[in-house]
């Protein structure tokens, strides 16, 4: 039986994709997902997200924001830019925004800057919110607690460790897993997705990275592939795979204002 799936995070709006997005998206209907949503890290990519939203209506979807390793090379008006794309048809969360410890692009100060300006966007606009975590998991939740209120949204890509997972959630996120989780050495990170309730669980590939077993290391991953992410994600909650997907993607349909399954 073929899946209904939802790819909440990938980024057919990169080089890597230029000329092949037809058929992308032909395979990823053949493997059954039935939306993607494509992730801006800036300016450029967001207006890309934009647009494929406007081509491929009702299937792809977009998020627009300056991730936190495009922050530093943002010029001085492109968070409003930003801003005045939130009414684009299509456009359903804010982001990438967040934090990255990991790479030294942007200087911490200016990431948390970003991530707050992001995050009252969401509240301005009722807007949920995508997360870049690397290596700032307990940065993210420290910041996460100074606000008024937080705004719903997505871990992205969620790698941290069991406590961190639950602290996300007491604050209403949900948690996406990317291929990481099939990754053989990714036990611990199984162990936190099979904790996380239902309701908040959703999948993702992140493409063109982190291609899931059996595929890791073959790019550009793919929407297709968030098939592989899935199945793991059944056999360590001990549901059936056709079950998952069909939660996954009510999840990320009720989280992006999208319609619900009849």
């Amino acid at each position: 039986m073929t899946l209904t799936l939802f790819d909440t995070h990938a980024h057919l709006n990169t080089d890597a994709f230029d000329g092949i997005v037809d058929e992308v998206i032909t395979r990823s209907q053949e493997a059954g997902v039935v939306g993607i949503n494509v992730v801006g890290v800036d300016v450029k990519t967001s207006r890309r997200a934009c647009e494929l939203a406007v081509e491929y209506p009702d299937y792809l979807f977009a998020t627009i924001g300056i991730q936190p390793n495009s922050a530093a090379e943002a010029a001085e008006g492109d968070f409003a830019l930003i801003e005045a794309m939130v009414n684009q048809p299509g456009v359903k969360a804010i982001g990438e925004t967040g934090l990255d410890c990991y790479w030294d692009d942007t200087p911490l100060p200016m990431q948390h800057d970003y991530f707050d300006r992001h995050m009252q966007l969401c509240r301005d606009t009722g807007l949920p919110m995508v997360i870049h975590m690397r290596e700032s998991g307990d940065l993210i939740v420290e910041q996460l607690r100074r606000q008024s209120s937080v705004p719903a949204g997505i871990m992205h890509s969620f790698t941290g460790d069991l406590e961190l997972g639950k602290q996300c959630l007491e604050m209403g996120l949900h948690l996406s897993f990317a291929g990481m989780v099939t990754f053989k050495k990714s036990d611990e990170l199984r162990a936190v997705a099979a904790m996380v309730p239902d309701d908040k669980l959703l999948i993702e590939t992140d493409a063109p990275y982190l291609s899931p077993e059996p595929l890791r290391g073959k790019r550009p991953n793919e929407p297709a592939r968030v098939a592989h992410t899935l199945r793991c994600l059944a056999d360590v909650r001990n549901v059936s795979p056709e079950r998952l997907a069909a939660i996954t993607t009510e999840n990320a349909r009720r989280l992006f204002g999208l319609p619900m399954s009849s």
